[in-house]
């Protein structure tokens, strides 16, 4: 689920719980704790059936039954307070959903967009050293520690790359946007700086927020040790890289990451 989405059907539940309190609360002459209490039990009959349907992942299930719960709660608080005087312990108890959630909401949103605005400003620069050479194997099974075979194999695997010591150049040739097709390229290298032909490149962009965006590309080698791809992604944001590079035996997998510009801003 994107973070346009997410925010939208955050937006329409809490709009429907405004509605149902005020017209529990103002036609029908329930109490503010009543119609809370109505309003909570509308949420559950109603969001939850559609989130099991719909399923759009047990962290973001999760974030928005609090929202609409914690906004329930907070109608019933302010309602049966109306006229009386304010306890500052239920208000705290708020405060503090209302903070985690937002904090939720901006980390969904960094995964979505990546970091921008004020954040970017703040926040220092990346490093990127242009080389990436790696020293482990890109995706482990996440029981390999109950496969002992398994995971005797991966640290044979480990061994194998760090002492063929290639050495991969990856990256864009130009800054990639949204709806723009651009040019992958990855260069590989032995130890000694030496071109690696003839090898066949496979890879993944993993996005971070949600993995139904997945896709693999493969890369055409063009000149020696040189490899490249056109490739048209389809959202803005930040993406993870997973490559796999073979030439007979050998296997050299990579990680790393990109950031793709939204739409007209090449």
């Amino acid at each position: 689920m994107h973070a346009g989405e997410l925010l939208g059907i955050i937006g329409l539940g809490v709009a429907a719980e405004l509605v149902a309190y005020l017209v529990l609360t103002r036609l029908f002459g329930l109490t503010g704790k009543a119609a809370a209490m109505a309003v909570a039990m509308l949420v559950v009959l109603a969001y939850v059936p559609w989130a099991i349907i719909q399923w759009p992942g047990a962290d973001i299930f999760a974030m928005q039954l609090a929202i609409f719960l914690t906004l329930a709660y907070a109608l019933g608080m302010i309602g049966s307070r109306v006229g009386k005087g304010w306890h500052w312990a239920p208000a705290l108890i708020v405060a503090f959903f209302v903070g985690v959630i937002t904090i939720n909401i901006v980390f969904v949103t960094v995964a979505e967009r990546g970091i921008t605005g004020i954040f970017a400003e703040l926040l220092p620069k990346p490093k990127d050293s242009g080389v990436a050479v790696s020293r482990f194997p890109g995706v482990v099974s996440h029981d390999y520690q109950e496969k002992e075979s398994q995971y005797n194999a991966y640290l044979r695997q480990v061994e194998a790359q760090v002492a063929r010591g290639w050495q991969v150049r990856k990256g864009w040739r130009h800054r990639p946007v949204v709806g723009q097709p651009e040019d992958f390229i990855v260069e590989v290298r032995d130890r000694e700086g030496r071109p690696v032909p003839g090898a066949e490149i496979a890879g993944q962009f993993l996005r971070t927020s949600d993995s139904r965006d997945d896709f693999a590309f493969t890369l055409t080698e063009v000149g020696a040790g040189e490899y490249r791809t056109r490739i048209d992604m389809p959202r803005q944001g930040a993406w993870n890289l997973v490559l796999q590079i073979r030439r007979g035996e050998d296997l050299h997998e990579i990680r790393a990451n990109t950031f793709v510009d939204p739409a007209g801003s090449g």
